[in-house]
This record gives structure tokens, sequence and C-alpha cells, in this order.
């Protein structure tokens, strides 16, 4: 297992990378302004567990094989921008109606939690980014390789569930002050779309 001083600094670096502005949180915010805190938690509860396949893989190693295979990473990188570019379309051509202000979606979280994990899951960049990050503070003279990078992933996922939780109830919030003003609504789904749409194109451009 990690020691004690490699856990504390693969937490703190790893809560640095969660909090700079990324796809995910983004998303998390975007959703949780638009349909309430449980949507945005359910959400980013999803973009976490999509990180469990991402461990799984860099683990494995099924991450090297991807790496090295352009076709492979293309495909991945076009469906994952696909799939948020479905999800801008949807919130674009949505009607406009916030959250109530109790924040209860108007549907169910089961579905927001499912597109949270898709939409990591099918991230190739996030894989790659675990291959080349766990790797760094595992230490063959400490034990298994795999159980230590399966502990740090294990505390990834951990302070990314608390930090986006943190993002979707603060933003909640503030969707619930905006829900008093219903005009506002189709600003809100449309600026959500946008959000979407900006970072389909830009998972489709990055080489």
């Amino acid at each position: 297992m990690p020691s004690l001083d490699t856990l504390l600094a693969f937490l703190g670096i790893s809560v640095l990378i969660t909090l700079a502005p990324g796809p995910d949180n983004l998303m998390v915010i975007g959703q949780s302004l638009a349909h309430g805190r449980r949507a945005g938690l359910a959400f980013g509860l999803g973009c976490a567990a999509g990180c469990v396949t991402h461990i799984a893989w860099a683990t494995l190693g099924v991450a090297a094989v991807v790496r090295t295979s352009p076709g492979l990473f293309l495909g991945l990188k076009l469906a994952g921008a696909a799939w948020l570019l479905w999800l801008g379309i949807q919130a674009l051509r949505s009607g406009g109606t916030l959250a109530p202000a109790s924040g209860m979606p108007k549907h169910p979280w089961q579905r927001d939690l499912a597109r949270g994990f898709v939409a990591n899951a099918l991230n190739p960049k996030v894989a790659l980014f675990f291959l080349a990050f766990l790797p760094q503070f595992s230490d063959p003279a400490q034990g298994s390789l795999t159980l230590q990078m399966l502990a740090l992933g294990l505390v990834f996922i951990a302070q990314t569930i608390v930090i986006f939780g943190s993002l979707a109830l603060a933003a909640g919030s503030i969707g619930g002050l905006l829900s008093r003003h219903p005009q506002l609504g189709p600003w809100i789904d449309r600026l959500c779309g946008l959000l979407f749409v900006g970072l389909a194109l830009r998972l489709a451009a990055d080489d």
C-alpha cells in the first residue's frame, strides 16, 4: 500500500486537478443551475463512477493499448463528443423550465447519474490521464503495484465526490433563487446547452 506521505501528496494534487475548470465540474454546475442540486449531485456521482472504469483500465493496462491505437482512441473520442453534443442539443431544445425552489428535478435522478457516467467513461483522455498519473505515486518497494493504483484510484474518486457534491450544492442554491424568476429558464437551458456543445467541439478538436 502507498505510504501516508504518498497518499497525502496524491490527495493534494488530485484536489487541485479536480477543482481546475474542466468538462466534468462545469457540467455538474450546469446541471445544478438548470435542474436543481439533486440533478447536479447525481451527475457528479455519475462522473465519479465513470472514473472507476478509467482506473480499472489504467490498472489493467488497457489504457496503454488505447494510447498506441490511434483509430481506437479517435473512435472513443468521437463517441464521447457525440454524447456531449446530444446532451447540448437536448438542453437547447428544452422548454426552459427551471427546477422548483425546493430543488427537486422534474426528471429522475437516475438519468443524470447515467449521463454523468457515460460522459466521463467515454472520454479517453481521462483514461490516459490515470495511466500517466497513478504510476507516479506507486512504488514497487511498497508492495503490489495493482493494489497501490487501486488504492490511489479510490482516494481520487472519494475527493471527486466531495468536490463535485460541494459544487452541485452551491450551484443548486443559486438555481433555487433563479427558479423564482421563471422567465430566466430558457436562458439557463440555452447556457447549459451551449456549454455541452462547446465541450463536445473541444473534445472532438483536441489532439
